[in-house]
């Protein structure tokens, strides 16, 4: 995740990770809000089907995708 970055984007898959670069600030929860919205539209689903497991506060995160 690339926070306060010029534009929301997926910018795609690079070392098995997926690069997401979002406008919003790393504060208050405001990029990771915005990196559960960006992902859950990427992969076509609910942003409810999402949660956060790993990495609230860090650059590297883990998301848990609920079928």
């Amino acid at each position: 995740v690339h926070p306060r970055a010029r534009h929301n984007e997926v910018v795609g898959v690079k070392d098995g990770h997926l690069h997401i670069r979002t406008t919003a600030p790393p504060a208050d929860g405001k990029a990771n809000k915005a990196v559960t919205r960006m992902l859950a539209e990427y992969l076509e689903i609910a942003p409810s089907r999402l949660s956060l497991l790993r990495g609230e506060t860090q650059r590297n995160k883990q998301f848990l995708i609920r079928v």
